[in-house]
């Protein structure tokens, strides 16, 4: 059975030096540091690599590693980070790594949307978790 949990989140990013080889150093490297409120009581840490062009194309993956309790259920998961953006719009999947849950969150799966409403970052996390059913 599906589950929802929400709530906003704070994030800081720590830029990274660029690659030496200028044919390379179009490719951002950030450190990300999140702290979840709400249904999830958590901190992550991760990190991102960004590319993009002058004409309002860009795609970014990212890695984070989330730690703490979601409803109450403490444990940690991976979640990763797939979005493209283009002037025809923007498409971003954050998805629950297979098998990445420890503690109590062991066997959780789901996607999380991530919005920003004027500089204001909140999620919304779709879960299953086997113990829940």
């Amino acid at each position: 059975m599906m589950r929802s949990a929400s709530g906003p989140f704070d994030v800081k990013t720590l830029p990274q030096p660029p690659e030496a080889n200028a044919e390379f150093a179009a490719v951002s490297r950030l450190l990300l540091d999140k702290q979840f409120h709400g249904d999830l009581q958590a901190v992550s840490r991760g990190q991102m690599l960004a590319m993009g062009g002058e004409n309002g194309w860009g795609v970014y993956v990212a890695i984070e590693k989330v730690m703490g309790t979601l409803h109450g259920r403490s444990g940690s998961f991976v979640l990763y980070h797939h979005g493209t953006m283009s002037p025809r719009g923007q498409q971003l999947n954050v998805t629950v790594g297979p098998e990445s849950g420890s503690g109590d969150l062991v066997g959780l799966s789901g996607t999380m949307t991530i919005n920003n409403v004027d500089g204001v970052h909140s999620y919304i996390f779709e879960y299953a978790l086997p113990a829940l059913d």
